[in-house]
């Protein structure tokens, strides 16, 4: 059994985004020829402040994130999005000899050893089933929730705002909030008016 933290990378970003997204919303307003090449990042900051949200549909990000399934299971309820998630039906989680986990926050030592516990059977569980001829299909049925597992998603910058609203809120769980306050944490990186809160 093996724990791996949780991460979050940046896999692409629409190039020129402010460009794209005041090129798209001065459509709106046949204000094109107020474009210049600095005033991409304050119109972008103007359409948000005023709502106009929709303009931002035009720019796309896609994340890897490396997680447990629990977080992935809350991630793709995101319906405007597209996801490619690692498969436990097609991977063979037993030629690597061990399982991957995502250890949750806050355990207590005692809480953790109970947690240890219960992995190292699901990991025996799963090998011995491998082993006997089992397929990985039928195998994983044995797999614990916080197996480590990675989900590439790509949604559009209006997405992206609306996933970080729920899953960054104090009430998210906390594994989800790590890995979306990661994420938007290098989107702001390169399109700060968008993304820095």
């Amino acid at each position: 059994m093996k724990t791996v933290k949780p991460s979050v990378e940046i896999m692409h970003v629409t190039p020129y985004a402010y460009r794209l997204i005041e090129a798209a919303g001065r459509t709106c307003y046949k204000s094109e020829g107020k474009a210049s090449a600095e005033s991409a990042p304050a119109f972008c900051a103007s359409i948000i402040k005023r709502g106009h949200l929709s303009v931002l549909e035009h720019a796309t990000a896609t994340v890897r994130f490396i997680c447990d399934r629990g977080v992935t299971h809350e991630l793709v309820r995101h319906r405007l999005a597209a996801y490619s998630q690692e498969s436990t039906r097609y991977c063979n989680y037993g030629t690597a000899g061990e399982i991957m986990a995502i250890e949750p926050p806050g355990l207590s030592e005692y809480q953790r050893s109970v947690w240890l516990g219960a992995l190292v059977q699901a990991e025996r569980a799963y090998l011995l089933l491998i082993a006997s001829g089992a397929p990985p299909q039928i195998a994983r049925s044995v797999l614990p929730t916080c197996l480590k597992t990675e989900i590439v998603v790509t949604a559009n910058f209006r997405e992206w705002l609306h996933i970080f609203s729920l899953r960054t809120a104090p009430q998210a769980h906390p594994q989800i909030q790590e890995v979306m306050n990661q994420a938007r944490r290098l989107l702001a990186e390169q399109y700060p008016v968008i993304f820095a809160k």
